[in-house]
């Protein structure tokens, strides 16, 4: 197993980290009420999810 000869810095370490970044949350436009929501889930808005009503909303 591979083990670090040496102790990172922390300079090291904050530099290596800082590359760690989020990214945007992907959203699409619902079919029904053209409002923004999530890939693969119902409407929050309307409440429909592939053509049909799931949801009361």
């Amino acid at each position: 197993m591979a083990v670090p000869k040496r102790k990172m810095s922390r300079s090291n370490t904050r530099s290596r980290r800082a590359q760690w970044k989020t990214s945007a949350v992907a959203t699409v436009a619902c079919p029904q009420c053209r409002s923004p929501k999530l890939p693969h889930t119902a409407c929050n808005t309307c409440g429909t999810y592939n053509g049909r009503q799931v949801l009361e909303v």
